[in-house]
């Protein structure tokens, strides 16, 4: 029989064919443009109904969080619109680190992907949806390296003023499905939460933060190779526009609350990450922030506050990172939420792992946190 063929030449493809023979194929990663990331995956087999798989990504001992592969299951569609797991195994010692991914389409296409990718037509598809809901305005807050624009929309009358924003990271596409969910809950006029939120707060919301990366493939980083969440203390217009663009419409706001939304590669949960270690840090703003994270905690069983990352010692924090810098510039309670590329394992899925539904509703979960945690404020 023919050879399968394999292609990534589209919105957020990325892969390298080093040879097929049959169903069984050679594959590798290739870095972000001017850097060294490299971890997202997204590709298009064909020639493959009804045929047994063996797609080897080999290398990966090399690639940015070889901790990420281990207990990882690639997600595969044949629709484009459901994701599911196909069978995936890690050998660090084959090839220097091999994923083997196992799977037999039904059909004669099947897309696989680090994580279910968001593509800029869905982006776009998401604005424009979004701008037209009563009560919403759009702003361009300003454009990246290769021409897109930074698209962010407002919504509520209040007076607090929050900022959620993703894809930093743009390979963490999984930001962005939390974002479709957030919009949907914040433009239904009917929604409980939604009421709320729009009568007590002013929301920004920028829904990817980095398009040029989330068009070229990227894992991490801009068109130039930038990570953007290592530019909050000086951006610049030649490195970052993006982040520049983001963090002067800040200034011009202020900041009350803030979420950056991202994913994690290698632990197995959902966490928030705080601003523990800012220079300007108080009991006051720190006991703001574990008030929302236990309400979160509360609200439902995708969140978990036993696993994340080390807490920064005093007075060391790292104010190019976004969450940090919002913290000390504006005196915000702001936090980064990271979400798995693997499972949520204390609440796990065996078909599906993380996933876009999942994302989206977790996105309301944090918005029901948030709005209980404004109710408690103010009391």
């Amino acid at each position: 029989m023919s050879d399968i063929v394999i292609d990534a030449a589209f919105d957020s493809g990325n892969i390298a064919v080093s040879s097929v023979d049959g169903t069984k194929a050679h594959l590798t990663i290739p870095a972000d443009r001017n850097s060294e990331f490299a971890q997202w995956f997204h590709f298009r087999v064909s020639g493959s109904a009804g045929r047994s798989l063996e797609l080897r990504i080999e290398g990966l001992e090399s690639s940015a969080y070889p901790a990420g592969w281990p207990g990882y299951r690639a997600c595969v569609s044949e629709d484009r619109e459901y994701w599911a797991r196909a069978d995936s195994t890690y050998d660090k010692g084959d090839a220097g680190g091999t994923l083997t991914i196992a799977y037999t389409p039904a059909s004669d296409i099947a897309y696989f992907a680090y994580f279910a990718p968001y593509s800029m037509e869905r982006h776009h598809d998401l604005v424009t949806e979004a701008a037209a809901a009563e009560g919403v305005t759009y702003r361009r807050l300003g454009e990246t390296l290769d021409g897109r624009p930074v698209d962010c929309l407002e919504v509520g009358e209040g007076d607090t003023q929050v900022w959620l924003y993703a894809r930093q990271h743009p390979g963490e596409s999984m930001a962005e499905w939390w974002m479709e969910g957030a919009l949907e809950v914040l433009t239904d006029p009917a929604d409980p939460v939604a009421k709320v939120l729009r009568e007590k707060c002013r929301l920004h919301i920028v829904p990817n933060c980095n398009p040029d990366g989330s068009f070229r493939g990227h894992l991490r980083t801009n068109a130039e190779g930038v990570n953007l969440n290592r530019e909050w203390a000086t951006p610049s217009t030649q490195r970052s526009p993006e982040v520049l663009a983001i963090r002067n419409a800040m200034d011009a706001s202020g900041v009350d609350f803030a979420m950056d939304v991202h994913g994690d590669e290698a632990i197995p949960a959902n966490f928030i990450a705080g601003f523990e270690g800012i220079p300007s840090w108080s009991d006051e703003l720190g006991d703001a922030y574990a008030r929302y994270r236990s309400i979160l905690d509360r609200r439902t069983a995708d969140f978990q506050t036993a696993k994340g990352y080390p807490i920064a010692p005093a007075g060391r924090a790292n104010l190019t990172i976004s969450t940090n810098q919002v913290a000390e510039r504006f005196g915000a309670c702001a936090m980064t939420l990271e979400m798995p590329f693997k499972d949520h394992d204390d609440c796990p899925d065996e078909a599906q792992g993380w996933s876009p539904e999942r994302c989206k509703l977790l996105a309301r979960d944090c918005l029901a946190a948030l709005a209980e945690w404004l109710e408690s404020r103010d009391a």
